[in-house]
């Protein structure tokens, strides 16, 4: 199993360390992952990884593999995957693009469901398309994922025999084939034509050494996908998609027993070719010393350089190879850090920086270190770059930055296994499917936290410099830069790269770590008390009023063993910033956020927290500002210290504000070259009136902007606690956290000033509007259609735009895309608001061909005025409330869905125990609902609509 997709050491969420300063609010001690009794797994010589003794692992007589495992979270449900080991890199020339287009026939007509009924079926038992319902293809494998309920026998028994519909028995109809052609051609040039695939076509070649990869994108040739006739797809269905070629996993809320009986009653029917083709496997040569390709792009607006050192890949199936993938994420921890360091200079040396070690394609791992310069200052970013990775490849690294990596992966490691028995049955899929595709093993969470806490301790640094002088090299590397058309002329040549590539580490020196042992926090503020104490007892909540008005909001569960989620807001936010100190007021919490906090910079706070599981952000919003945090229960203390100096003692670092301005005029000087961005510019402007707040920040506006302003104005928005709502969700007793809000939220300071937030009135402008835009010099078009004015904000009206909004996404999609063919995913949002006023917004959105655009809006148009006059169709409202039914069902069950919920429905002013009656309340979706929805919400006197077009020739 690779550590790197097990778990990311990289941390996304910043760790703090507790102190022993905090004693006066009690807590049961938890043992670290140091201390944790374990059971010893030494070192001594390779051995293979045993195999999670929870899956059960079968082959049919027909080859066919499967894996079958009994988890309960979410309960009810299961995942259940077909892997095929068949990708692009098998097609032959006049094939390409078929091994993507043979997964999307999958859906559009088997031997038991013909057409479109498949989908049909999977919608109108709560399956969405695209969003649970999917497949993908890569290079060597495809893989199709569905999701099912398995409180429904029916439904859930039906799955195996969707997926041996997919494994033997797609029957490419002709006219299937031909309508699928034009999406899958919009798929194509919704996901490319574009800068960055014309750049890659020049830089990929020479990336995979002119091999087969090369030349075998998944996506595959325009020709042969216009031209492609049904024999030639068939061909590579009948070589391919074959039994011992593929896999079926299933996990989820089931009888493993029933399961492998349905799997073998449906597949064992399946039959190899006869005279099979062997399956080939493809490689990337390695080429001695350094190859460098320069290429550029008139729509390109960054100019980066990217230097990748391949070697051969490492499929972890050994103690060994386990043992090598731990010390491979403790070298990209590090390599993180000190690059993020950097980053935080008053004037950083580039935009952006990253260096890493990781998969690459075909059975190759590489060492790849990317920069992406400031316009003009290529040299100094590469350079900069080098120089550190040359730093970490002389010098190594240091006892102290090798020990933060140490405990944040042991925290990472115990956060999965604290979660063993709520992790979700997608997770085992994805290790199910790298050990069928790869062989990679699949220990289990058991062996890998023993094994881990057991010989973490056993890597020293000198085994860490020797793997940075391993992966670092000169041989086998390639060196890209990739910059605007404009500049090309500015770019270096090949002997001037290497000479800044050859020479930048020649003065480095080694790494000098600064870290702090002080206290998080010296001294304990003096508690306040809490003044009164409600519950309700439907949703399991406890609302607690502080003697400050503070109010907080408890919901204990045990959805995750490891989780508590924290939310805190009040209202006011940047509407009550003047415009002309608006700019500063938006870069507030960001600026503050990433200052570090008290005494300690952004650089010192991370390293201390390093081994704790905690992420604390303050934000600032429109309407409101308030504080997003989560932690584990045994780091919830550090969260709670953090919230408490975020209120109290923010810090303003002159450094990170210089940094950021300066990278922030960087992005500004060339965004006007990505038509995407020119378009999307234009749209935030039209949509909000041409308010400067709705718009991209300008030159002047950010060079008005100043630290003071930004430090003055977060300080003002955090001054008074008695406007906060925080909201808590996850596993904890209320009795035992009771004295930690107390401690650090009855004790924030309180003004009473009872702020509220002003409505500015933002809006999209009424009336009927058309605006193109001309960028862009590929045939690529965007359009969004936009319907928009006064909500009356309530339940019963929430629903029915709901349901609005999920039949015109089923509608648009059956006829932009399965019957007129012209686009890959159009997609419908309603948003609505009570905050800063009741407001509604119907977005329409998809990306076609020019000559398309017309006959498009035209269309969708056309589905509005059938909704308008008709209502929505019986089936279609059954699909809607069966998805909407099921997706309620499991959110319930989530932490994450609680903390959104409960302060949306504090801040909106609603019965937060109405979300029981939400089912229910679906029978009032009919089709005289959705009819008057439809006609009083998609009014065309305010039609608003927005257009990217290909520059005129």
């Amino acid at each position: 199993m690779n550590l790197s997709k097990h778990f990311s050491v990289t941390l996304a969420v910043v760790a703090v360390a507790a102190t022993s300063s905090i004693a006066q609010v009690k807590r049961k001690p938890t043992p670290s992952p140091k201390s944790k009794p374990v059971a010893a797994v030494p070192v001594v010589k390779p051995t293979v990884l045993p195999t999670d003794q929870d899956v059960l692992i079968g082959k049919l007589p027909n080859g066919l593999t499967y894996y079958i495992r009994h988890n309960e979270q979410p309960k009810n449900r299961a995942e259940l995957y077909l892997v095929v080991k068949a990708g692009s890199i098998l097609e032959t020339d006049a094939q390409q693009g078929l091994a993507h287009f043979t997964e999307h026939m999958a859906f559009n007509g088997t031997r038991d469901f013909p057409k479109n009924e498949l989908v049909n079926y999977l919608q109108k038992s709560g399956v969405r398309f695209g969003a649970d319902l999917n497949a993908r293809t890569s290079f060597d494998e495809t893989i199709y994922q569905l999701p099912l309920p398995t409180d429904s026998a029916e439904v859930f028994k039906n799955g195996f025999n969707i997926l041996a519909n997919w494994a033997g028995y797609v029957t490419f109809d002709q006219s299937e084939l031909d309508k699928e052609r034009g999406v899958v051609l919009e798929e194509q040039r919704l996901r490319g034509k574009n800068a960055q695939e014309r750049l890659s076509l020049q830089t990929l070649p020479v990336l995979l050494n002119n091999s087969r990869y090369a030349s075998r994108l998944p996506i595959g040739q325009e020709s042969v996908l216009k031209t492609f006739d049904a024999a030639t797809i068939k061909s590579f269905y009948h070589d391919w998609y074959r039994p011992d070629l593929q896999a079926v996993i299933a996990v989820g809320d089931f009888d493993v027993k029933t399961v492998e009986e349905l799997i073998k009653n449906k597949f064992s029917g399946l039959t190899n070719p006869a005279g099979e083709k062997p399956r080939a496997i493809y490689n990337v040569p390695a080429a001695p010393g350094t190859v460098v390709k320069i290429a550029t792009d008139a729509e390109f607006p960054y100019t980066l350089a990217q230097i990748v050192v391949k070697h051969p890949a490492r499929v972890v199936k050994t103690t060994t190879d386990y043992m090598h993938d731990v010390r491979v994420n403790l070298f990209n921890y590090m390599m993180s850090q000190r690059l993020d360091e950097l980053q935080r200079k008053p004037d950083p040396p580039f935009l952006y920086a990253r260096a890493s070690y990781s998969a690459l394609v075909a059975k190759q791992d590489a060492f790849s270190a990317v920069v992406v310069a400031k316009p003009g200052d290529l040299q100094n970013a590469v350079k900069t770059l080098v120089g550190e990775t040359e730093r970490a490849r002389k010098f190594g690294f240091t006892l102290t930055e090798l020990e933060r990596a140490k405990q944040a992966t042991l925290v990472q490691m115990q956060n999965a296994f604290n979660e063993r028995d709520k992790t979700n049955s997608a997770n085992f899929v994805r290790q199910y499917s790298q050990h069928f595709i790869t062989g990679e093993a699949i220990p289990g969470i058991d062996f890998e936290y023993n094994f881990i806490a057991s010989n973490i301790n056993k890597i020293g640094t000198a085994d860490m410099n020797a793997m940075a002088a391993q992966v670092i090299t000169e041989q086998n590397r390639v060196i890209i830069v990739e910059g605007p058309e404009k500049d090309k002329d500015k770019l270096p040549d090949e002997k001037t790269l290497l000479t800044w590539v050859n020479t930048a580490g020649a003065g480095v020196t080694a790494y000098v770590d600064n870290v702090t042992i002080r206290p998080l926090m010296e001294k304990l503020p003096t508690p306040g008390k809490i003044a009164s104490e409600t519950t309700d007892e439907a949703i399991g909540t406890t609302t607690l009023v502080l003697e400050n008005g503070l109010t907080a909001i408890l919901k204990p569960t045990q959805f995750k063993n490891d989780q508590i989620l924290i939310n805190g807001y009040s209202f006011g936010g940047t509407s009550l910033a003047s415009d002309a100190d608006f700019t500063s007021a938006n870069l507030a919490a960001p600026i503050i956020g990433g200052s570090g906090i008290a005494d300690f910079n952004q650089g010192q706070l991370e390293k201390m927290l390093a081994g704790k599981n905690v992420n604390v952000s303050p934000y600032i919003a429109d309407a409101t500002q308030g504080i997003s945090a989560s932690a584990s229960p045994r780091d919830f203390e550090t969260a709670m210290q953090l919230i408490y100096l975020y209120f109290t003692q923010p810090r303003k670092d002159e450094d990170i504000w210089k940094g950021n301005i300066s990278q922030t005029r960087s992005i500004l000087t060339n965004r006007g070259l990505d038509p995407s961005s020119v378009y999307q510019d234009t749209v935030s402007a039209v949509l909000g009136n041409y308010n400067m707040r709705a718009m991209v920040t300008t030159l002047p506006n950010l060079n008005a902007a100043t630290l003071d302003k930004a430090y003055s104005f977060f300080k003002d928005r955090f001054a008074d606690a008695s406007g906060f709502t925080f909201t808590f969700v996850g596993n904890f007793d209320v009795g035992v956290i009771k004295p930690y809000i107390e401690a650090y939220l009855g004790s924030l300071p309180s003004t009473r000033k009872k702020e509220t937030y002003r409505d500015l009135k933002i809006y999209p402008p009424a009336g009927q509007l058309t605006k193109t835009v001309y960028k862009g010099q590929d045939d690529k078009s965007s359009v969004q259609m936009l319907f928009s004015g006064d909500y009356q904000y309530g339940e019963a009206n929430n629903i029915q735009m709901d349901a609005l909004e999920e039949v015109m996404n089923i509608k648009l999609t059956e006829r932009l895309r399965e019957q007129e063919s012209g686009v890959y995913s159009p997609g419908v949002r309603i948003t609505y608001n009570k905050i800063p006023a009741g407001r509604y917004t119907v977005t329409i959105y998809f990306t076609c061909s020019s000559a398309n655009v017309d006959k498009l809006i035209a269309a969708t148009m056309d589905e509005i005025s059938k909704l308008k006059l008709n209502g929505a169709t019986a089936t279609d409202i059954q699909k809607f409330v069966a998805e909407e039914a099921r997706s309620t069902q499991v959110q319930l069950k989530e932490n994450v869905f609680w903390a959104g919920y409960l302060g949306g429905s504090s801040q909106n002013g609603e019965n937060a125990a109405d979300i029981l009656k939400h089912v229910s309340n679906l029978e009032q979706i009919t089709v005289e609902s959705t009819k008057a929805t439809a006609t009083k919400y998609l009014n065309t006197s305010n039609l608003i609509k927005l257009i990217l077009m290909p520059e005129k020739k």
